[in-house]
């Protein structure tokens, strides 16, 4: 049911005469799978697109998944984590603890990826940092720091050197 949702609305974007690159980043899915996709389409029509067996269902319904949401919102010190980084791992535990279900690392991150979540890579910078110091360095010292670029001259089509010859 969630995947045949899925591909009714890459039919409706192929109808408006996307590409298939933005259709995959819209849905978060791989560009080959809406080639796939595309290829049926234009066979078949929307009946080329519906589902053919049984789809498994998501482990966390529309439900479960906004309760999950609030409860990655409260932050993980509220869970018992000494610190404010959720990782699947913990998010993993949180769904066990919460929901008693069990998901693998990689159906999690695809579930949370599908539903407009991505990871995050803390800044680590160190608490003395001064803006400002480092602003003026960049725009003063680094040009004087960095070597000048190369600059394209003709080349020589021969391997050798031409004063060589």
């Amino acid at each position: 049911m969630f995947r045949e949702y899925i591909l009714l609305e890459a039919a409706g974007m192929f109808a408006a005469g996307r590409d298939n690159a933005s259709v995959a980043r819209e849905l978060r899915v791989g560009v080959r799978s809406v080639q796939r996709w595309r290829r049926s389409w234009t066979e078949r029509g929307d009946t080329g697109l519906r589902s053919r067996g049984p789809v498994s269902r998501p482990k966390l319904d529309e439900h479960l998944l906004a309760a999950l949401e609030e409860e990655l919102a409260r932050g993980p010190a509220a869970h018992g984590w000494p610190d404010q980084t959720w990782t699947l791992a913990r998010i993993r535990t949180l769904i066990g603890r919460r929901f008693h279900k069990t998901m693998t690392l990689s159906g999690i991150s695809q579930m949370l990826r599908r539903h407009g979540w991505s990871h995050q890579v803390p800044a680590r910078r160190a608490v003395e940092r001064n803006e400002a110091a480092v602003a003026g360095w960049v725009k003063d010292m680094w040009p004087r720091v960095e070597p000048p670029r190369r600059r394209s001259t003709p080349a020589s089509s021969s391997r050798t050197k031409p004063g060589s010859r």
